[in-house]
């Protein structure tokens, strides 16, 4: 009992902790250049205009004139200035953000690496550091620097990157916006000196700003973005309020003219959907062990092997409780629409009176879900 007790009361201390977190966004893109620090600085201006105590803790202009003109009117936490190695160099400050306390932080380049000797090793720790003291935090990162992407990056730009982020630094943000541009509107961006200066436009243009590199990068941008999305509203909202997304259900016998249509209907909607799917196949008693003739097994399997070319993944259940079986596994898969064959009209009075077509209409009349009869 006082075991439980203690666990309870860590439960909603840890549950304080966390209401009293700051709120934590992140820009994120598929390079330098696309506009990261200068959308940050325009919700930066926008924020000072409704009250919010902003202030900015770190911000790397790159001498962009454009970007540079956003800082007036900011308020800036001095850095702390770090002599290392007989060099001049400057952090961010740290404790100053801490003791200054504003509502809100600019702070960019997450993936920053700090001098030796500073508190943390890495920029993203000051910002977990920030995070906890109750001051909300805006920064930005590249996709690059992400550590599970890594290598897989590396291979595409043939570049090391040494300064890196944990995947879980996404997972403690409250909102993660993906800043987009198209390859040859980045291209031109270089071209016309908004990246970088002159004398690195024509290296760059050899190396990392080539379209075929920024495309797969660009694509790897959106759908980190789009997973850290799905996965926020599959945590915040409600089930039963929630959008779902179209999942298709593509039922089966041993029928196989009519599963072969089914699957190649269901696929093209599928497709057209770009949604999952699934082909359930199940087997009743009539059908189990050497029952089933061995063409029609032949053309079961063949049916499955179609179904799987064609992007389904295939489930097979053992049961002569054939509705329950469909219904169980939409509700399991979270299955949107339902198809199934359309019999032949000479029978399909006969098969509308049913049990088990009656007993299916009967349930998805309770439910969300769509029942297709394809011809």
């Amino acid at each position: 009992m006082e075991e439980h007790k203690s666990n309870a009361v860590k439960d909603f201390i840890e549950l304080v902790k966390r209401s009293r977190r700051g709120k934590f966004k992140v820009y994120i893109g598929m390079s330098a250049g696309v506009g990261k620090t200068y959308r940050m600085l325009q919700e930066s201006q926008a924020l000072l205009k409704n009250g919010i105590d902003l202030q900015i803790g770190y911000v790397e202009t790159h001498n962009r004139a454009e970007t540079h003109a956003l800082l007036e009117g900011i308020p800036i936490i001095p850095r702390r200035k770090i002599f290392y190695r007989g060099k001049e160099l400057e952090e961010m400050d740290l404790q100053s953000i801490l003791n200054i306390h504003p509502e809100v932080v600019i702070v960019d380049e997450l993936a920053h690496t700090n001098v030796e000797g500073s508190k943390n090793s890495k920029r993203w720790q000051d910002v977990v550091d920030i995070l906890e003291a109750g001051i909300s935090v805006i920064s930005a990162v590249n996709i690059q620097h992400l550590e599970s992407m890594n290598s897989e990056i590396e291979k595409i730009t043939g570049i090391a990157i040494t300064e890196r982020i944990p995947d879980k630094i996404l997972e403690f943000a409250d909102e993660v916006v993906n800043i987009d541009l198209t390859a040859d509107e980045l291209i031109d961006r270089l071209k016309a000196g908004k990246i970088y200066d002159e004398s690195k436009i024509s290296r760059a243009l050899g190396n990392f700003f080539q379209s075929e590199k920024i495309l797969q990068l660009r694509e790897m941008a959106l759908k980190e973005v789009a997973h850290r999305l799905e996965r926020k509203i599959s945590l915040e909202i409600p089930k039963q309020i929630k959008l779902r997304p179209e999942r298709f259900l593509a039922c089966i016998s041993s029928n196989h003219e009519t599963a072969k249509t089914v699957i190649r209907k269901t696929a093209r909607l599928a497709s057209y959907y770009n949604s999952p799917w699934i082909v359930l196949y199940v087997q009743n008693s009539s059908e189990g062990g050497n029952r089933i003739k061995l063409d029609l097994q032949r053309h079961l399997i063949n049916n499955f092997k179609l179904a799987t070319e064609l992007g389904a993944v295939v489930i097979k259940v053992k049961s002569d409780e054939v509705t329950q079986t469909i219904m169980r596994i939409a509700d399991e898969k979270e299955v949107t629409t339902i198809c199934i064959g359309k019999p032949h009209l000479n029978i399909f009075q006969v098969v509308w009176r049913t049990t088990i077509f009656n007993q299916l209409l009967k349930h998805l009349s309770t439910t969300e879900t769509d029942l297709v009869i394809l011809s």
